[in-house]
C-alpha cells in the first residue's frame, strides 16, 4: 500500500524524474511560461515554489542550494534578483496551472504553467 507516498512517479526512475523536474524548472525560469502535460506541471509545481521560498532569503548558502538544483548560474541570478523580488511580499501561490487542449498523438491533457502576477 502507498500510504503517505505523495511523489508522482511519471513512469520514470528516480534519476530521470529528477532531471525532468530540473529541466522543467529551468525552462519556467528562463521563459516565464511553458506548456507541458498536466501531470508534469503538477509534479513540478512544489519544486518551483520551494525554490522561490529559498530565493526570498538571499544568502550564500541559499544560492548554493538553488545552484545545486538548477546547475545554471544565470538562472540562479535571475531567480534571486528578479523572481524572488516579485514575490517578496506574498507567502505562496507563485505559479498557476491553466488547462489547455489535449495532445493529438496520445490524448494527454496539456497545461500551461506560469508565474502569477506579483502582489502590489
Amino acid at each position: 500500500m502507498r500510504h503517505k507516498k505523495k511523489v508522482k512517479k511519471l513512469q520514470r526512475d528516480v534519476d530521470h524524474r529528477r532531471a525532468l523536474i530540473r529541466n522543467l524548472c529551468c525552462s519556467l525560469l528562463k521563459y516565464g511560461k511553458i506548456e507541458t502535460t498536466l501531470v508534469k506541471a503538477k509534479a513540478m509545481r512544489p519544486f518551483m515554489e520551494h525554490l522561490i521560498d529559498i530565493a526570498k532569503k538571499d544568502t550564500v548558502a541559499n544560492r548554493r542550494r538553488a545552484f545545486a538544483f538548477l546547475c545554471d548560474r544565470k538562472l540562479v541570478k535571475k531567480l534571486f534578483e528578479d523572481v524572488a523580488k516579485r514575490f517578496s511580499n506574498i507567502n505562496g501561490g507563485y505559479t498557476r496551472i491553466i488547462r489547455t487542449t489535449t495532445r493529438t498523438g496520445d490524448n494527454a491533457q496539456m497545461a500551461i504553467i506560469e508565474f502569477t502576477k506579483a502582489a502590489q
